[in-house]
C-alpha cells in the first residue's frame, strides 16, 4: 500500500498543477476498448496503478487499482477461490474503465452493472484532493462517477465485492426461430433462480440462441470439457451457431421449453468469462471482409489466432484508422420495443449477429442505460425499475462518410423514439442540446461544481463526434498511404506486433489446464 500511497501523492500532485494552472488534461491509462477519436492535451499518467493490492477471502473483497485488467482480476481471484460477480467478457477491460464506463455482461441482470459491485472508490478530486466515495460517504460522488467517463475525478483504487467460484459453468443454448420468440425467452430465463449467466446471439431474424450459465463443481462424466482459448478451439458464436442451426425452436418460455432445441456444453469458468475473446464477439471476422482474398476457415483462424484476440485487434484497428467507420454501439431498450429496434437495425444497417445481454436498472440520475419503466417486484409490494435488454450493433458502417454520419444519427433518433439509452463508449453524433435533454444536466453540474471538476472536460465534451473534424480526418486519411487499401490493414496488423499483446492471450492463466474434449 505504501506504492500505491506514492502513486496516489505523484498522481494528485500533478492534477493540483493543472487545477491551479486551470488547465485541461487527460488521462492516460495505458490502453483502451472505446472507438471514440483520442483527444489532445495535458496528461495525467496513471496507467502505473495496475496491481491488484490485496484478495480477502474471509470478506470476499479485493482491493484493486484502476488499470487492472479483467485477466489478471480473474487470475488473482480464483486463486482465493472467487471471482467478481460481473466480470467483462473482453480480458483487456479494466476495473476503473468498468467504473468510469457503463459495464453490463452476463450476470447484470442479476448483479447490476460492474459499479454495483463496488463498495468504495479511492478518487483524486479536480482539485487534487484525495477522498473515498461508498453508498455511505459522499454518495452523490460515488453514484454519479459511475458511468461518468472520468468528468468528476481520477479514480485510483476500488473495493470490489467477489463471490464463490466453481469448476464450470453449464452452458445451455436455447434455440428461438423469431425475434420475439428470442426477447421473450431472454427475459423468461432472467426469472429463473438458477441462471448465474443470461446473454443472447441473434444470427438472422429466424436464428436466435439464448445463453444460459450455472455455476457448477460437477460434470457429468460423459461430457467433455469445452474450451475456446486456443488457437484450434472454435469461436465461440460459431459453436454456439453450428450447435443449433439443425436444432427445432426451443420456445418463447422456460416452462414450456421443448428439450429437443437445446444443446449443453461444460466450460471452465475462465474460459466461459472471457468466451468472447477470440474475434471479439464476431467483430474478428470483419478482418476477413477487409482483406477480401484470404479465405474465412478454420485454417485461416488458426494461423492468424494471435490476431483475433481483442487486444490484438483493438490495437490494430486505432492503428489502421478503420475505427472511424465501425459500427460499434450498444444499446439497451424497454423488452417491449426491442423487437422493432432489431427489425429497424435490420433494414437499415443489415449488420448480424447481435448480442442481446438483459440488464438490470441502477439509481438514478446516471449516465448509464435506464428506460424509466417500472414493473411490480416478484412480492407484489411495490413497483421497481424495469429491466431493460441491451443489442450488442458491431459492424461495417458505410464507406461513405456522409451516410455514416445519417446512419448513427439515425440510430440515435430511433433509440430515443423506443424509450432507449446508448453507452457513451463509442461514437456519439447528439447535438449538444439534444443530449442533454436525455441525461441531467443539473444534477451533473451541480456535482462538478461541488467536487471541483469545472476544469476537466465534461460528459458530453469527452463523447461526442466532432463531424467537420472526423470528415477532414477521414478526407485526410483517404489522402495518405495508409488510406490505401489494403495499407492501413498492414499497418494496423504492423503496430499490434510490436505491442507484444499476443503474449499477454498466450500465457493467460486463466486458461483451462486439465482434461479436454
Amino acid at each position: 500500500m505504501e506504492r500505491h500511497a506514492q502513486a496516489v501523492g505523484k498522481i494528485a500532485t500533478a492534477v493540483r498543477g493543472f487545477f491551479e494552472r486551470r488547465e485541461a488534461y487527460r488521462i492516460f491509462h495505458g490502453s483502451t476498448n472505446s472507438t471514440r477519436p483520442r483527444p489532445r492535451g495535458g496528461v495525467v499518467d496513471i496507467s502505473s496503478l495496475s496491481n491488484v493490492l490485496s484478495v480477502d477471502r474471509s470478506a470476499r473483497t479485493a482491493l484493486v487499482e484502476p488499470n487492472v485488467p479483467m485477466d489478471r482480476l480473474v487470475e488473482a481471484t480464483l486463486k482465493h477461490g472467487l471471482v467478481p460477480p460481473v466480470v467483462m467478457e473482453f480480458p483487456g477491460i479494466t476495473a476503473g474503465g468498468g467504473y468510469a464506463g457503463t459495464a453490463g455482461e452476463s450476470s447484470s441482470f442479476r448483479h447490476g452493472f460492474f459499479d454495483d459491485t463496488i463498495n468504495y472508490v479511492e478518487m483524486v478530486l479536480g482539485n487534487g484532493e484525495v477522498v473515498k466515495a461508498s453508498r455511505t460517504e459522499r454518495e452523490d460522488l460515488f453514484r454519479g462517477a459511475a458511468g461518468a467517463v472520468g468528468t468528476l475525478g481520477v479514480t485510483t483504487m476500488m473495493e470490489l465485492q467477489l463471490i464463490q467460484a466453481r469448476k464450470f459453468v453449464k452452458t445451455t443454448y436455447h434455440r428461438t426461430s423469431s425475434i420475439a420468440e428470442a426477447v421473450a425467452r431472454v427475459k423468461a430465463e432472467t426469472k429463473n433462480p438458477e441462471n448465474d449467466y443470461v446473454d443472447g446471439i441473434l444470427f438472422s431474424k429466424d436464428h436466435g440462441v439464448i445463453v444460459t450459465g450455472t455455476m457448477t463443481d460437477e460434470k457429468p462424466a460423459d461430457k467433455p470439457v469445452q474450451t475456446f482459448s486456443r488457437a484450434k478451439d472454435p469461436w465461440f458464436y460459431l459453436h454456439v451457431q453450428d450447435q443449433t442451426k439443425a436444432l427445432p425452436s426451443a420456445g418463447p418460455t422456460v416452462e414450456n421449453s421443448a428439450p429437443a432445441g437445446s444443446v449443453v456444453d461444460y466450460v471452465p469458468l475462465g474460459e466461459y468469462l472471457f468466451r468472447y475473446d477470440r474475434a471479439g464477439f464476431w467483430v474478428g471476422a470483419q478482418g476477413w471482409k477487409y482483406f477480401k482474398f484470404v479465405p474465412f476457415n478454420k485454417f485461416t483462424r488458426w494461423f492468424l489466432d494471435d490476431f483475433i484476440h481483442t487486444r490484438m485487434m483493438y490495437r490494430a484497428l486505432h492503428a489502421s484508422g478503420e475505427s472511424a467507420r465501425f459500427v460499434v454501439q450498444d444499446l439497451s431498450l424497454p423488452y417491449d420495443n426491442a423487437e422493432a429496434f432489431v427489425n429497424y437495425t435490420a433494414d437499415e444497417f443489415n449488420i448480424w449477429p447481435l448480442w442481446l445481454c438483459p440488464l438490470k436498472h441502477t439509481v438514478q440520475p446516471t449516465f448509464h442505460p435506464h428506460t424509466g419503466i417500472t414493473e411490480r417486484s416478484a412480492d407484489g409490494t411495490k413497483d421497481e425499475p424495469a429491466q431493460m435488454l441491451n443489442i450488442g450493433l458491431w459492424g461495417w458502417g458505410p464507406e461513405d462518410f456522409e451516410e455514416f454520419v445519417v446512419k448513427n444519427r439515425g440510430l440515435e433518433d430511433k433509440l430515443e423514439e423506443l424509450g432507449g439509452r446508448k453507452w457513451l463508449y463509442a461514437h456519439t453524433y447528439y447535438p449538444e442540446d439534444k443530449f442533454w435533454k436525455v441525461y441531467d444536466r443539473p444534477h451533473y453540474d451541480a456535482l462538478r461544481e461541488k467536487y471541483h471538476a469545472t476544469t476537466l472536460p465534461n460528459v458530453y465534451d469527452k463523447v461526442k463526434i466532432d463531424v467537420e473534424a472526423n470528415r477532414l480526418n477521414r478526407q485526410k486519411l483517404r489522402q495518405s498511404a495508409k488510406g490505401k487499401w489494403p495499407v492501413g490493414g498492414f499497418y494496423g496488423i504492423l503496430k499490434s506486433i510490436q505491442s507484444k499483446d499476443y503474449l499477454l492471450h498466450r500465457n493467460a492463466e486463466w486458461k483451462y489446464k486439465g482434461e479436454r474434449n
